[in-house]
């Protein structure tokens, strides 16, 4: 049986620094194989102007306060930053992590951030269309930087479930896919992505397969297994309780 990598998503929003790097500390003594925060600028829910920290200065935070599990953004907007200047950053990060960053990117889609940091919202084809010509100039850059990341190349997610254009993208740029669907819609995206793969000539095998789970789900969780899901990454809040962590991985280890 293929051994099955958990994660959390380290929602950086209603906390402080310093509650969120404590937890930080826990979740990887508890045997996570991933960290990831996200890259917003408001909170998502709960108080709409309540504390809330940026994702990539937070990252870089989050690969000095680990050792072992990899860390990322789950998933960067693709809309906020220079393609170049971002691939700089995720190589920076990768070298501080010593090789640990995955580095999660996505179109872009919550329109708070666009209209408050000044950004051109647009429409979501529009905002695809700028995923799809920036993937490779990110992964030329990678190339090009001096020192080249200690991954070479460094671990590409992305995120979403669009059938006819993110899904496609992925099947050609992406190491990793993450999926936000209940697990029969999950094996459906799933199975487009692996015909996409085909259809572009790359082995479904090469797409870790990840599912974004929450607590209500953690006592099933096979479902996500049977539809294709790899790695389970558990939505986590302050005030942090480690309980749904430990249960988390309590089920990895006992199906291991």
């Amino acid at each position: 049986m293929a051994r099955i990598r958990i994660g959390v998503q380290m929602r950086p929003q209603h906390t402080t620094y310093a509650a969120f790097a404590s937890a930080v500390h826990e979740a990887e003594e508890l045997g996570v194989d991933t960290i990831f925060n996200w890259d917003h600028f408001y909170p998502l829910f709960g108080e709409r102007d309540g504390n809330h920290f940026e994702g990539w200065t937070l990252l870089t935070a989050m690969a000095t306060l680990t050792t072992r599990a990899e860390v990322g953004c789950l998933v960067t907007c693709n809309s906020y930053r220079n393609p170049n200047l971002l691939a700089d950053m995720a190589r920076t990060v990768d070298h501080i992590s010593n090789g640990r960053l995955i580095f999660g990117i996505g179109s872009g889609w919550f329109e708070r951030d666009y209209q408050e940091y000044g950004y051109e919202f647009g429409t979501a084809p529009e905002r695809l269309k700028v995923l799809g010509r920036n993937l490779p100039i990110i992964q030329e850059r990678w190339k090009k930087l001096v020192p080249p990341p200690v991954r070479n190349p460094i671990p590409t997610l992305i995120g979403g479930g669009g059938e006819k254009v993110t899904l496609r993208l992925t099947a050609k740029y992406a190491d990793l896919w993450n999926g936000f669907v209940p697990p029969e819609n999950f094996k459906h995206k799933n199975d487009v992505l692996t015909n996409w793969c085909h259809e572009l000539g790359r082995d479904p095998a090469e797409i870790e397969r990840t599912a974004t789970v929450n607590t209500r789900e953690l006592d099933n969780l096979e479902p996500y297994i049977d539809a294709g899901a790899q790695h389970l990454i558990l939505g986590w809040d302050d005030p942090w309780d480690l309980a749904p962590v430990k249960k988390l991985a309590a089920w990895r280890d006992a199906r291991s």
